[in-house]
């Protein structure tokens, strides 16, 4: 019985688990502590730390099967899944780990032993590398495990010597092979032939043992430890007896699923393979938080949904179908990766809002680049038109590659990667605004904030600024930047808006407009109402009440963002915000508009935890120890090894340097003013709490008071009476319908007497005034009745503009057609129009030529009847 990818996954860490390793769940496919890397690409991404020596773990061996995506930056192989056997955007890898404990005799053991006591490979099947140099590999192999001499072969390239950068750890490694049998080309690792299908690479053990140094020696570390990697889909096709990742259980399943949507009956068709590959990459990412968008990993997760979307009405997909193929990845892994399950609606949604948008412009971008391929006589698509595509109809493009690659064509990716160079250009030239003057001046000082416990506190003038430049002192009326030893006044930070105040002294005060940081200084900008000189003490007082009004929107944002994750899903993260004393601003991940009941449970949720008067909690913590309690951090925020972690009750918990208020009833209320969209996928809050949030919800209720007293009504009984005014609406616009077709019907009538024949065939060329052009078409329809058979053009004159429509009564569509006779009539107006043979509209900018151009019909009319 073949042995399915989910049993061979589960024997996998079963055995290392059996061996003293600890089985540790995958990361994320977002590696939120390594910004060198775009996605996850390797199971030891995760270890990384560890195997420097750095982190420290309660244990010393450990394996994994880890989930990875090569879709972007360095490690790209998004062009060539669904042309080879064995490329993907994502892929499992499993693999075990030493740090500091086994070394290269047990772990060459245990894979020997895993792949043919557990598997039961044939010995004979599989063949080795190992770097030249390592002596001990090779004995290991050979004279342990029994290898003959000719499997085993010596690779004197980076092939088999791992490295993490130009210096650091490093280490030979040592890599297995199966052999697929002589019926398939290739040659063995190190020949000319190694690039064939024969012999494929199925696990890679690295010996981390040196740290190189920056001339290039290197030395022994003091830690050495074991990096493993077997891709599950390689071993997979060898154990069910395939020679394509995409013939086992896994992929197979998936691309009948992806037939089924598309309607497609050709199982052997590639671009079942690239949506087969590609439901798994674009729903593992979006679980993972990532959402479609213009830049970043948002835009490697656009592309790859395209690229889907391309292939599936490539095969004939009549409707948004990639979605659908959610479920189908449910069956297959949603029983190692149980997020899948947990984040199914999310994911379903997303996918199919980014392929609605995309359905959109895809068919007009194909046509466009159609219609150029039939023009290009150098089998090369020039770059500014790959470029065009990309700007105007969002062709990635690697997507537009995709396309040319069918046809034989190759894009001219230099002349792309201009015209985007020369678009980041401009963008940058559009965006240099005025820079403020503090931006250029640079403090060397180090101010204490003691604003958290004090509103005002005794300082000295450690530091001033002019406008211009640093200065001894500031002369009364002269604008400049205080910095002092110590102070109350919060620096804008976070989100969180800069304090105002006074500082006082002898004779008057400082007043304090803002305040910002200035290096690791805290800078008072404003004005001088008296000299103040470096070394002056003085009194700095906060605006208190200001402060407070911040304080409510600051903890009030948290709130909202535990709520938002409890109300939309754990995809939800924050984007950036605004707190001010007058309102909040809150921007975050989403793919979709909120609901009115989505605001309302909002609402409802963070008042639940306003009324709940949680206490507010701060600690200072390890930034490791902060994120291993649960605390929210922003992704991409520079945080130093100790934070300050804010908690209010068992409800929110993030890292923030902000102030905050003593106790959650202190908000007060809170209310949403407003929700909308400000990029792809990100949303934006603006919301209002304590005195604002009431006299927010009393503005609110007047304007329920003035409605109701303009339909003469209450409050409580407004909605009904609103529903009785639509009512009585909807009947009078029925009426007004009525009397409309009844007038149009006599005045159907006067125009036929204005009939005329041409040939024994009734015509009718008439100018209406005062007539709606809405109701041209009902009026036309009305006249051919009456008429019975014969042809009709009205022609309605306005403000610098002419209405037309012609009729052709069904038994002379054959000799008159509507939309030749209603575009001649309109080229005399300055116009142009269309329709169908029976009935064309058109319309026009020269009302003073239509007594003229009604005349001419006989003429164009005789010609044909």
């Amino acid at each position: 019985m073949t042995i399915s990818t989910a049993d061979i996954r589960r024997k996998f860490l079963d055995f290392f688990a059996a061996k003293g390793h600890q089985v540790v769940p995958t990361s994320s496919l977002v590696p939120h502590d390594d910004p060198t890397l775009l996605f996850t690409n390797a199971g030891m991404n995760q270890f990384k730390d560890t195997l420097l020596g750095i982190e420290k773990r309660d244990y010393n061996r450990a394996t994994s099967a880890q989930r990875c995506v090569r879709a972007g930056g360095k490690h790209n192989d998004l062009e060539n899944v669904g042309y080879t056997a064995r490329h993907h955007t994502f892929f499992e890898m499993m693999g075990n780990f030493s740090f500091g404990d086994y070394f290269k005799r047990e772990a060459i053991q245990f894979a020997w032993q895993f792949l043919t006591d557990e598997l039961k490979l044939p010995k004979e099947k599989l063949l080795v590398t190992i770097y030249h140099e390592d002596d001990e590999a090779y004995d290991i192999w050979a004279k342990e495990i029994g290898v003959p001499a000719d499997k085993i072969i010596r690779i004197s390239t980076s092939d088999n010597f791992w490295s993490m950068g130009d210096t650091g750890p490093c280490g030979p490694s040592s890599e297995i092979f199966y052999d697929h049998g002589e019926h398939i080309w290739g040659g063995p690792p190190g020949t000319p032939e190694e690039d064939g299908d024969r012999f494929i690479e199925i696990w890679n053990l690295v010996f981390m043992q040196y740290n190189r140094l920056a001339d290039g020696t290197m030395e022994d570390l003091p830690q050495q430890s074991i990096d493993t990697g077997m891709g599950l889909e390689r071993i997979a096709a060898i154990l069910q007896g395939v020679h394509s990742n995409y013939e086992i259980d896994l992929f197979q399943n998936l691309i009948k699923a992806a037939a089924t949507v598309t309607g497609t009956e050709d199982l052997e068709n590639q671009s079942l393979r690239v949506i087969a590959d590609h439901i798994r990459s674009c729903s593992f990412l979006i679980a993972d938080g990532v959402m479609p968008s213009n830049e970043g990993r948002g835009y490697v997760l656009r592309r790859i949904i395209r690229r889907a979307v391309r292939h599936g009405y490539k095969l004939g997909a009549e409707d948004v179908f990639f979605y659908q193929l959610v479920e189908a990845l449910i069956n297959e892994m949603g029983g190692a990766y149980p997020e899948l399950k947990q984040q199914r609606t999310t994911i379903e949604k997303v996918l199919k809002l980014e392929e609605e948008q995309f359905s959109r412009t895809l068919e007009r971008g194909l046509q466009m680049l159609n219609d150029a391929l039939t023009d290009i006589g150098d089998k090369q698509i020039p770059g500014e038109l790959v470029f065009k595509l990309y700007d105007t109809y969002g062709f990635p493009a690697d997507l537009t590659n995709d396309v040319a690659r069918e046809k034989g064509y190759t894009i001219d990716e230099a002349g792309f990667e201009k015209a985007m160079a020369e678009q980041r250009k401009r963008a940058q030239q559009a965006s240099q605004f005025g820079k403020d003057y503090n931006d250029t001046l640079i403090s060397e000082q180090l101010s204490e904030f003691t604003g958290y416990d004090n509103e005002a506190g005794n300082a000295k003038v450690v530091e001033l600024f002019s406008t211009d430049d640093k200065t001894e002192q500031l002369e009364a009326g002269q604008t400049g930047m205080v910095v002092l030893d110590n102070t109350p006044f919060y620096a804008e930070s976070g989100g969180q808006v800069g304090d105002t105040g006074i500082l006082e002294m002898k004779g008057g005060v400082f007043r304090v407009t803002d305040t910002q940081h200035m290096g690791k200084a805290i800078a008072h900008k404003g004005v001088a109402e008296v000299p103040l000189k470096v070394g002056d003490n003085v009194n700095a007082v906060i605006d208190s009440e200001r402060r407070q009004a911040i304080k409510l929107n600051h903890s009030a944002t948290h709130l909202l963002h535990a709520a938002l994750k409890q109300v939309l899903g754990e995809h939800v993260n924050q984007k950036g915000s605004l707190v001010e004393p007058e309102r909040m601003r809150f921007d975050f991940s989403h793919f979709e508009a909120l609901t009115h009941d989505e605001i309302e449970q909002l609402e409802s949720v963070v008042n639940e935890q306003i009324r709940q008067n949680h206490s507010l909690e701060t600690q200072l913590m390890e930034l490791e120890q902060a994120k291993a309690a649960g605390a929210q951090a922003l992704f991409g925020e520079k945080y130093d090894d100790d934070v300050r972690v804010v908690s209010m009750g068992p409800f929110s918990m993030e890292l923030c340097g902000g102030t905050h208020v003593n106790q959650t009833g202190d908000i007060g209320l809170f209310r949403i003013a407003s929700e909308a969209g400000i990029a792809s996928g990100v949303r934006r809050i603006e919301a209002v709490t304590g005195e604002a949030a009431l006299a927010f919800s009393q503005a609110q209720s007047e304007q329920l008071k003035q409605v109701a007293g303009k339909v003469k009504s209450e409050p409580s009984q407004l909605v009904e009476r609103i529903e009785q005014i639509l009512d009585q609406q909807k009947a009078l616009e029925k009426q007004v319908q009525q009397l409309k077709q009844k007038m149009a019907s006599q005045a159907g009538s006067e125009l036929l007497s204005q009939a005329y024949e041409i040939s024994g065939t009734k015509v009718l060329s008439a100018k209406l005034e005062d007539v709606e052009p809405k109701s041209l078409r009902d009026l036309m329809d009305t006249l051919k009745n009456q008429l019975g058979s014969g042809v009709i053009v009205l022609g309605v004159p306005g403000q610098g503009k002419v209405n037309l429509i012609v009729g052709v009564t069904k038994d002379l569509v054959g000799q008159v057609k509507a939309g030749e006779l209603v575009n001649y009539v309109a080229q005399q107006v300055g116009g142009k129009g269309g329709g169908k043979p029976d009935m064309a509209q058109a319309g026009g900018k020269q009302p003073e030529n239509l007594d003229q151009a009604l005349a001419s019909v006989a003429t164009w009319l005789e010609d044909r009847l």
